[in-house]
Order: structure tokens, then C-alpha cells, then sequence
């Protein structure tokens, strides 16, 4: 995403706006009134037709007018990206599939752990997802978060492998840690194993901050805001944490290390994109460590 779409998709940041597409794009045919809007937001029409300029104006919705009346929908070049920033259609906002998930898991983890293991990883895995508000994707999402929890425990109970894990927390999981955990992947790639965790998460990854990393070329695909577990925790082999006070619990033969940076939330997006180049900076310098741990005579982080 360049810089002037990413500029252009700051209006979004109004929530009004945000709840205005939302009715759009989930209504049954993809369009609506200014009228309808108004009412179904408990606002009065003029500033609804207000909001609706702005979004014109940025290319995100398009007009169609009828006699007197005007259609809005969502731009057809908009619409993926409107999706990401929104999450998930409300049409499809079915009650996560716990059956199969379980059933899926087991498969996938067959011989490491009983199929009533993973059902409580994946009820709980569900149950501290919807605590955290997450709404979009949250089938898929409960079955790679408990996943993630499945293989993490896996992981702490085996001998080391020689490749280490990294573990990145903040409060929300949705800026500084998704930041260096997308930017420490596209460094190291299989060299390093990275997870991220937040100690109170948000629903969703700030839009800024996806936008900010792929103007430098890092995707972040399919990240979401995690909570922290201690399985998690446990396997990993350095935990950088990132103002989020003594939520992350204490294990011995761990390195810990506390990043002050400045959290994106709420920040204009050149702010943001200087706490992008801070959080860059220090992964390289912890990626160099890491090599040099990695390294023929030298001892292992552990």
C-alpha cells in the first residue's frame, strides 16, 4: 500500500465512517440510502451526508444515483481492502465449528496429544479470543491460535533444536510487537521462530500499522492480536516485551528483554512509520545476536 492510499484511508479512523461502510457492505445488496443510514445510526441525515462526502471523496464508496435518490456502495477496487480493515462480513458471523476444529487438531497432532487435550485447547482457545473482542475470522482464527498453543507446548516439552524462538509482547498485540514479530520474519525467515502475545488484545491489527510494513515490503498475512499464555511463553527462548509491565510471567533459562518504544495507537501515520524504523532497528541488532549464538564455539542463548 503507498503512501497516498494508506493517507486516504485515515478517514477511517472516524468510527461513524467505519460503522457507515460496515452497513453498506453487510446489507443485502450492497447499497444503501443516505435516509436508511441515518436511521439505522440514530443520526440526523445531514451529517450522515457529510460522512458520506468524505468517503466519496477518497474514492472509498460510489454513487448511483436512481430519479431523486442516491445509492451508496463500496468502490469495487476498495472492496478487499475495506474487508481487512473491517474484518469479517457479519453474514458469516456463524458460531466457530468446535467439532471439526477439535477434530482437525487431533489429526494434525495425532500421537502427541489425546483428541481431549486439544478439545480443551480449542474451547479455551475460543473462549480467551471472544474475552479479547476479537469478531472477525473468529473460527479460523480459534483454530490457528490454539494451534500455535498446541505446538508451543510441544516444542517446551522436546529437547532444543538449535533454532531459536522469539517471542514479541505488548498490550494489545495489534502494533509494536506485530511490527517486530512481521519485520524479525522477513529478516530471518525459517532462522528464527517468532510469536506474538498481548496482555490485554485488541480485535484486530491496526490498520496503520499493516500499512506502514508493507510500504517497506513485509506482509503480515493473516496475523491477528493473541492473548498471552503460558505455554507460549514457555517455549520460548527470548521474550521481548514492550510496555506491558510484569503481565509476562517469569521463567528461568529464558532471556527477557524490555523495549520502551512509543505505542502507534491513536498516532498520525508519519508517527507511526518512526516507530516502525525504532522497532526495525532493534530487531536487526537482537537478529544479529541471535546469529552469533547460532554460531560454530558459541554458546546458545539458553
Amino acid at each position: 500500500m503507498g503512501r497516498a492510499e494508506l493517507e486516504d484511508l485515515a478517514t477511517l479512523a472516524d468510527p461513524t465512517r467505519a460503522r457507515i461502510l460496515r452497513l453498506i457492505r453487510d446489507s443485502d445488496d450492497g447499497r444503501m440510502l443516505v435516509g436508511r443510514l441515518a436511521e439505522q445510526l440514530a443520526l440526523r441525515q445531514p451529517t450522515v451526508s457529510h460522512h458520506m462526502k468524505a468517503l466519496h471523496a477518497d474514492g472509498l464508496v460510489v454513487r448511483e444515483p436512481e430519479g431523486r435518490r442516491v445509492w451508496y456502495s463500496i468502490a469495487p477496487t476498495q472492496a478487499d481492502r475495506i474487508d481487512a480493515l473491517l474484518g469479517a462480513d457479519t453474514r458469516f458471523d456463524a458460531a466457530p465449528d468446535l467439532d471439526r476444529i477439535s477434530d482437525d487438531l487431533s489429526l494434525r497432532f495425532r500421537g502427541v496429544f489425546s483428541p481431549q487435550t486439544v478439545r480443551a485447547a480449542v474451547e479455551q482457545s475460543r473462549e480467551l479470543l471472544a474475552q479479547a473482542g476479537a469478531t472477525a475470522s473468529l473460527s479460523s482464527r480459534t483454530a490457528a491460535f490454539a494451534a500455535t498453543r498446541l505446538e508451543a507446548l510441544r516444542r517446551s516439552a522436546d529437547p532444543p533444536t538449535g533454532t531459536p524462538t522469539v517471542l514479541f509482547v505488548c498490550v494489545q498485540n495489534a502494533g509494536r510487537s506485530q511490527m517486530a514479530a512481521g519485520i524479525l520474519r522477513q529478516l530471518a525467515g525459517d532462522a528464527v521462530r517468532v510469536q506474538t502475545a498481548g496482555s490485554a488484545p485488541a480485535g484486530d491489527i491496526r490498520h496503520t500499522v499493516v500499512g506502514v510494513l508493507d510500504e517497506i515490503g513485509v506482509a503480515i498475512g493473516d496475523e491477528y492480536p493473541k492473548p498471552l499464555t503460558d505455554e507460549v511463553v514457555r517455549a520460548a527462548d527470548v521474550v521481548v516485551t514492550m510496555g506491558c509491565g510484569d503481565a509476562c510471567p517469569v521463567y528461568p533459562g529464558r532471556r527477557y528483554l524490555d523495549w520502551e518504544l512509543d505505542d502507534p495507537a491513536g498516532k498520525p501515520v508519519d508517527e507511526v512509520r518512526a516507530i516502525r524504523d525504532e522497532v526495525d532497528a532493534r530487531v536487526r541488532g537482537l537478529l544479529d545476536e541471535l546469529l552469533v549464538d547460532r554460531s560454530p564455539g558459541v554458546s546458545p542463548i539458553r
